[in-house]
């Protein structure tokens, strides 16, 4: 049997939905990255952006090689590990009875993982000197939503897509800590009027109160973080 290869993918919507976009990237048995492919979607949620990306990893990837595949979603995770067998038995339905949602990219990916040896890993997103894999994947799948064209090895990238830095944690900043000035004052809280996506990976809805820091829009306890 061949040696296991180890992959990432993930999904962008910038908006959620919005424009959308997913990618993936795979290494050999050492992580050294070989390979990669991105893609636009148009307008989509990230749910579909990211069960895309896994999707298009299975497809491109030998199905007899066992893999190890990096996410950090895991609503994509739990659908397609835990939560597959209960909506089969009931029909496609969830356990409050509602159809389940992006059912025909769940058969799909069902129908490609069927003999296959995948083991999937959960990888927190956008972490300082976090998972190397998922941070290439990740900065592709952004790149692909916000530019809607599609990019990678077979189409000529001559090399991987380097990840946006990390700001690093406060704990890990050499000398004594700075203080803060509250940041109540100066940063204004408002009303989404559309869903997004805050920096720390989590997404928020339409009416929820976000603040903008550093790093864009989010949650306000994240934009007082940064």
């Amino acid at each position: 049997m061949s040696e296991q290869i180890i992959a990432a993918c993930d999904g962008a919507s910038k908006g959620n939905p919005g424009p959308a976009g997913w990618a993936w990237v795979v290494a050999d048995a050492t992580g050294t990255p070989e390979r990669w492919e991105a893609g636009p979607l148009g307008k989509a949620t990230n749910n579909i952006a990211e069960l895309t990306a896994l999707e298009q990893l299975l497809e491109a990837t030998d199905p007899a090689v066992p893999m190890q595949v990096r996410m950090d979603s895991q609503y994509a995770m739990n659908a397609v590990t835990k939560w597959l067998p209960g909506w089969k038995r009931n029909g496609w339905k969830t356990s409050s009875g509602s159809p389940v949602a992006n059912r025909d990219l769940v058969v799909r990916i069902d129908a490609l993982l069927a003999g296959r040896a995948v083991e999937f890993r959960y990888v927190p997103a956008h972490q300082e000197n976090g998972d190397p894999l998922n941070a290439i994947a990740d900065q592709a799948a952004s790149d692909a939503a916000s530019l809607q064209q599609a990019s990678g090895t077979s189409r000529g990238a001559g090399g991987m897509p380097v990840p946006a830095p990390r700001e690093a944690s406060t704990a890990r900043r050499s000398g004594p800590p700075k203080s803060r000035k509250p940041r109540s004052s100066g940063t204004a809280t408002i009303k989404a009027k559309f869903a997004g996506r805050c920096p720390c990976g989590s997404s928020y809805a339409v009416g929820e109160k976000i603040s903008k820091g550093e790093r864009g829009w989010g949650h306000p306890s994240c934009a007082a973080a940064t």
